[in-house]
C-alpha cells in the first residue's frame, strides 16, 4: 500500500517521485517499464548517436501509414528507461513563449497562463549563467552552454544572420526569436535527464521505492475510483495499492494506451477489442500533435563534421579530460526561431536544429563521406492525429495514426515548403561557401514548390514532440481538468505532454517537467486541504 503510485519515471515521474517524496510521510512508489539509467553513452552526451538503435532503451514505435506522406510508416522512438526520453533526447532546453501558455489558459486551461507557470520553470532550472526574472539558478535541473561547438555550427549561426535572421543568445529570454547556439541540459559536460536530476538524488530515501523493467498492464478502478495497478514484472504479475492518487506519467502514447486498457477511452474502441467499458471518454486518444520535420543535407569538406568520428576514441577523450571534447556535443549544437512570412500571430512559426552530420533517416541510414543536416519543422501544425489500441494485449505497440499534413486548407503542408525553402537560402549564403560541396537531399537546389512537395512528402520525418492525447480543459470533451483530474473518474490524474491542449513553439521536454513541478505542488495542496 502506498500514498502515491506514478507510473513512468521520464521526464514528468521523476519530477513528481522528488517533490512528492520530499515529505516522509508520503509513501511513494515509482514505476517504469525500461532499465535503470546505467548505460555509459546516456550519459555521454554524444553517445546519443549511439543510443538510435538501442532497442532496450526505446520504445521504437512506428506510425501507422500516412497518406499524406506517400504511405510511409514513420518511426518515433520514446524512451524507456529511467528518465524517459530525456535520457535519449538531444538536450535542447526550450520553454516555449508566453502566447503559447495564455493560449492554453484562454482555451479552458485556467491557471496554465505565462505568468502562473514560469514561477515552475524557474524552480526547476538551475541555470549556469546564473538567475534573473526569466531564469532559476537553484533548481535540480542543470541547463549550461555547451562545452564543445563544432565549426560547422559556427557556420550556421553566420550564415543565418546573412540570410537576414538576428543572433540570439537566450532563446528562453525575453525575445525567443532568432539564431544561435541551444543550452542545453547538461551538468559539467554530462547528460542532465530527469532521472540524473530528480531522482539520483533521493533515491535512498526510505519513502520512495523505484521498480524498473516493470510493466504497467492496467488500473486498479473499484466504485469509479482509481485504486491501484496491477504490472508486470519478468514472469511475475504484482498488485500495488493507493490510499491517495495514481499518477500516470507514461507520455503522451503510453498514457492513452493504459487508460483504454483499463477500460477508459471511446467507447467503440474498447468494444473492439473486448474491453469492458468502464467510462466512454472520446477524447483520450485524440488531439495528437506532433511537429513534422524536413532534413536538407549537403556534403562537405572531409574532417570537420562528426560523420567519421570514433565513438570508443570520441569517448576515451571525453573521459580522460574530465567530461570536454566532441563527447560533449548534443549534435544538434545549433538553431533558431524564425517567424515566416505566413506566421498568423506574434510567435515563431519556425524551427532550426542544425548537425554537423548528415542524418538521415533519424541517423539510422549511414551515408558515404561527410556532411551536414539542418532540420526544419512547422511549430503550431493545424493537422491532428489519433492513438487506438491495435490489441487488447499491455504488450502491443498501440495504434498511431499521426495524420501528418491532413488539415483541410493544406496550411501544414505549404509551411513545410517554406521551413525546406529557407533552409535552403540559409545554406547558400556564403558563410558556408567554404565548406560546402553537393547537395544530397534534395539533390538539387533549384527546387519549385511543386517540387518541394514532393520532398516533403517523400523525405520529412518527427522532430520527436508528440503530445495532446490527454487534453487539460474545461469543456466536456477535455479529458483532463486544469488539476490535471481525469474527468469522470476519481483517484487519477494525467502528468505527461499528453495533457498540453496544444504544441508549444518549441521542444516539449522543459515543459512537461514544468508541468509535473506544478502538479506536484497541486497534488501537494490538495492534500493539505484535506488533512485539514
Amino acid at each position: 500500500m502506498y500514498d502515491y503510485i506514478i507510473v513512468g519515471a521520464g521526464s514528468a515521474g521523476c519530477v513528481l517521485a522528488n517533490r512528492l517524496s520530499a515529505d516522509g510521510h508520503n509513501k511513494v512508489l515509482l514505476i517504469e517499464a525500461g532499465p535503470a539509467d546505467r548505460h555509459p553513452f546516456i550519459h555521454m552526451p554524444a553517445g546519443i548517436a549511439h543510443l538510435v538503435k538501442n532497442r532496450r532503451l526505446n520504445w521504437s514505435y512506428d506510425t501507422a501509414a500516412e497518406e499524406q506522406l506517400g504511405g510511409r510508416r514513420l518511426w518515433w522512438p520514446r524512451g524507456k528507461v529511467l528518465g524517459g526520453s530525456s535520457a535519449i533526447n538531444a538536450m535542447c532546453y526550450i520553454r516555449g513563449v508566453a502566447g503559447d501558455y495564455d493560449r492554453w489558459a484562454s482555451a479552458g486551461a485556467s491557471g496554465w497562463d505565462w505568468n502562473s507557470v514560469l514561477p515552475y520553470f524557474r524552480r526547476s532550472e538551475h541555470n549556469s549563467r546564473g538567475g534573473d526574472a526569466l531564469h532559476g539558478d537553484s533548481g535540480p535541473l542543470h541547463v549550461s552552454d555547451l562545452r564543445h561547438v563544432n565549426p560547422l555550427s559556427q557556420a550556421f549561426i553566420e550564415a543565418a544572420q546573412q540570410a537576414g535572421w538576428p543572433h540570439n543568445t537566450d532563446f528562453n529570454g525575453a525575445d525567443q526569436q532568432g539564431v544561435g547556439l541551444y543550452q542545453v541540459t547538461q551538468k559539467d559536460g554530462a547528460r542532465c535527464s530527469s532521472a540524473v536530476a530528480y531522482l539520483a538524488p533521493v533515491r535512498n530515501r526510505p519513502n520512495l521505492t523505484v521498480v524498473t523493467g516493470a510493466l504497467v498492464e492496467r488500473l486498479q478502478i473499484e466504485a469509479g475510483r482509481v485504486t491501484g495497478v496491477s504490472y508486470r514484472q519478468g514472469a511475475k504479475r504484482h498488485l500495488a495499492r493507493a490510499q491517495a492518487e495514481v499518477l500516470l506519467s507514461a507520455g503522451a502514447i503510453n498514457s492513452p494506451q493504459l487508460l483504454m486498457l483499463s477500460g477508459i477511452g471511446p467507447a467503440a474502441e474498447l468494444q473492439r477489442h473486448g474491453i469492458n467499458v468502464v467510462l466512454d471518454q472520446p477524447g483520450i486518444g485524440a488531439n495528437l500533435q506532433d511537429h513534422l520535420d524536413i532534413c536538407t543535407l549537403y556534403h562537405t569538406v572531409p574532417g570537420v563534421s562528426y560523420d567519421r568520428a570514433s565513438e570508443l576514441k570520441v569517448a576515451i577523450d571525453y573521459y580522460l579530460r574530465g567530461r570536454r571534447g566532441a563527447g560533449t556535443s548534443n549534435v544538434a549544437e545549433a538553431g533558431g526561431f524564425v517567424r515566416s512570412r505566413f506566421a498568423p500571430d506574434e510567435r515563431a512559426d519556425i524551427q532550426f536544429h542544425f548537425v554537423p552530420a548528415m542524418l538521415d533517416d533519424h541517423g539510422r541510414q549511414r551515408l558515404p563521406g561527410d556532411g551536414y543536416t539542418l532540420h526544419a519543422c512547422y511549430l503550431h501544425p493545424r493537422s491532428r492525429g489519433q492513438l487506438s489500441l491495435s490489441s487488447a494485449d499491455p504488450a502491443a505497440a498501440p495504434h498511431i495514426q499521426a495524420n501528418y499534413l491532413s488539415d483541410a486548407e493544406g496550411f501544414d503542408l505549404k509551411m513545410m515548403v517554406e521551413a525546406a525553402r529557407l533552409s535552403r537560402d540559409i545554406l547558400r549564403q556564403p558563410a558556408f561557401d567554404r565548406w560546402r560541396r553537393e547537395p544530397i537531399h534534395p539533390a538539387r537546389e533549384d527546387l519549385d514548390d511543386a517540387a518541394l512537395e514532393a520532398f516533403v512528402r517523400a523525405k520529412a520525418e518527427t522532430i520527436y514532440h508528440p503530445a495532446g492525447t490527454c487534453r487539460m480543459g474545461s469543456d466536456a470533451r477535455a479529458v483532463v481538468d486544469p488539476q490535471l483530474r481525469l474527468n469522470g473518474i476519481d483517484g487519477l490524474r494525467v502528468v505527461d505532454a499528453s495533457v498540453m491542449p496544444t504544441l508549444v513553439t518549441g521542444n516539449t521536454n522543459a515543459p512537461t517537467m514544468m508541468i509535473a513541478e506544478r502538479a506536484a505542488e497541486l497534488i501537494l495542496a490538495g492534500a493539505a486541504a484535506l488533512a485539514d
